[in-house]
């Protein structure tokens, strides 16, 4: 805004975007297949952005379907150290303008993105997020689309509510609290898993006044390159966001030895960003000042059911919350644990609806699911699969085909090895195993889910006996830092479900609320105080 508007601006009060259906015959369905067609015949260069300048290595990688990943769809140029530094120093000499700007103007970039999103650049996004990694129309839908412009309208909202939690002055004095960005640059690092994730990483400090260097997933480095042009579009000045892709290590190893290093915003495996943390704090000494770490990282996310569940309710959960965009989520359902008397019926329903599921090219719309995101993942996935076929029993599914794309099909597995490796550790991938437990073995078992894994991320409970739903809810407190009630443990929604978990899965600053926004600001205290003292005696002092 001028420097001369002499008023207090608003943002409107959000609300959740409408999820487009794209039945058939429906004109959004018709321009999304056109976006697709385009897209996918039509290669496209990536470059590195780095100070609003496109910069060209010559040091290529391919970008393709995970479904049909003979067909191009472009090829990104991998970052040096040297340009990481160069998007240091970049996010370091943009800093003093954007972080200077009133927040109105800053809120006004991101306000006018999210309009874009909602308009015409609804179908690019959702197109390079289907093609890029393999997600169906309705999964990207509400993560390309809508859950991006709600990250950007209630992160908004919540910055003003924010800014306007002020202390308490009285007439002597007039207490004010400034919420400066923090003092250097924040490294965001995103994952190839959700495209909301790579636009809200980077957005939401600088929202607060911060520059951002952004190292995306090479797996999703087509809708990265695309939320890149959109930021532009919408107004962000060069260097407020500079895009180096490339290898994670290099550019880590720079980012985070730099004396600015003011932040990290991270999501990604647990390994990564414990390597990270430490990093972080072996150079201490080095660093301006303290860097926030926010972090959401790994899930081993569970449901356990009572007696007293609802089978059809149940099995429709595992299947959606498990195997939907192939098990590919942090939140997805990967082990669940359903009492003997209930679990016939639960898994025949499970069965029945993994045998419907229809599996292949996302721009086919009566699929269900697409491919995993490359080969290294569908190895591990199938060496899973492999295993558990020597250890424990496939219920169901566990049939995979690289020939083509990278596709897995849903595995149930069934064990009575609480310990069993595919019920402990993080799969990422369409297979969920199921612990079978007597009955009488309830409280046994919500101690054995607490215990089993090390994360903290989702679970679910299941039961219409409400002391059930008590005893689950005490008993797995810590165990998961998003708990439903007779609900699948994934689809976070923004201003609904603010999102992230403890232990092993991350920093829990809950993406999607105030808590994460105010990582990012480095608060000043101002008083000013109209009557000062002019003597330095106290009353007290006065003879007897």
């Amino acid at each position: 805004m001028p420097a001369s508007f002499n008023g207090r601006a608003r943002v409107s009060t959000p609300v959740n975007e409408p999820i487009r259906a794209y039945a058939p015959g429906s004109p959004e369905r018709a321009s999304l297949k056109t976006a697709l067609d385009s897209m996918a015949s039509t290669p496209v260069d990536i470059p590195i952005v780095i100070g609003g300048k496109e910069i060209r290595t010559g040091d290529t990688a391919p970008v393709v379907m995970p479904h049909a990943h003979q067909q191009p769809l472009g090829t990104y140029h991998r970052a040096t150290p040297a340009h990481a530094q160069q998007a240091i120093d970049a996010a370091l000499g943009a800093d003093a303008e954007w972080s200077n700007w009133a927040f109105e103007d800053r809120a006004a970039v991101l306000l006018k993105a999210a309009e874009l999103l909602t308009t015409s650049w609804r179908d690019v996004i959702n197109a390079s997020t289907m093609l890029g990694q393999s997600k169906t129309v309705f999964q990207a839908e509400i993560d390309a689309a809508c859950e991006i412009i709600d990250f950007w309208r209630f992160n908004v909202h919540y910055a003003e509510e924010l800014l306007a939690e002020q202390p308490i002055s009285d007439h002597t004095m007039w207490n004010r609290l400034e919420y400066r960005g923090l003092e250097g640059f924040v490294y965001a690092v995103t994952p190839f898993n959700f495209t909301s994730i790579a636009a809200n990483l980077p957005t939401a400090p600088a929202l607060m006044g911060n520059t951002v260097v952004w190292k995306p997933a090479s797996t999703a480095m087509l809708s990265a390159h695309y939320l890149m042009k959109l930021f532009e579009a919408a107004g962000m000045p060069p260097g407020v966001i500079n895009l180096v892709p490339g290898d994670p290590s290099a550019i880590s190893n720079v980012a985070l030895s730099h004396r600015d290093l003011a932040g990290v915003h991270f999501t990604g495996s647990t390994d990564v960003f414990n390597n990270m943390w430490k990093t972080i704090g072996r150079s201490m000494s080095s660093y301006r000042s303290y860097p926030r770490i926010v972090g959401e990282t790994g899930g081993k996310d569970f449901v356990i059911a009572h007696a007293s569940a609802d089978p059809a309710a149940l099995a429709t959960a595992v299947v959606r919350g498990g195997f939907e965009f192939q098990g590919q989520k942090c939140s997805a359902v990967s082990r669940i644990y359903v009492p003997r008397s209930i679990w016939p019926d639960v898994r025949d329903r499970i069965v029945a609806m993994m045998d419907d599921i229809k599996m292949g090219d996302i721009r086919d719309f009566r699929n269900f699911m697409g491919a995993v995101i490359d080969e290294r993942a569908f190895d591990r996935i199938t060496g899973h699969i492999a295993e558990a076929r020597t250890t424990a029993r496939i219920v169901a599914g566990g049939e995979s085909d690289k020939q083509t794309g990278y596709f897995v099909r849903p595995t149930l597995i069934e064990t009575d090895n609480p310990g069993l490796r595919q019920l402990c550790e993080e799969i990422f991938g369409p297979v969920v195993t199921a612990y079978v437990y007597d009955d009488s073995q309830w409280t046994e078992t919500l101690a054995l889910v607490n215990a089993t894994s090390p994360y903290a991320l989702t679970g679910a409970i299941f039961a219409q006996d409400r002391r059930a739903v008590i005893e689950a809810s005490s008993a797995l407190r810590y165990a998961a830092g998003n708990f439903y009630i007779n609900d699948k443990p994934t689809g976070a929604v923004v201003g609904q479900q603010p999102f992230g978990g403890a232990r092993a899965s991350g920093t829990n600053d809950k993406a999607g609320s105030k808590l994460n926004l105010v990582r990012w600001v480095s608060a000043r205290t101002v008083k000013e105080n109209f009557n000062p003292p002019r003597s330095y005696t106290y009353p007290f002092m006065g003879e007897e």
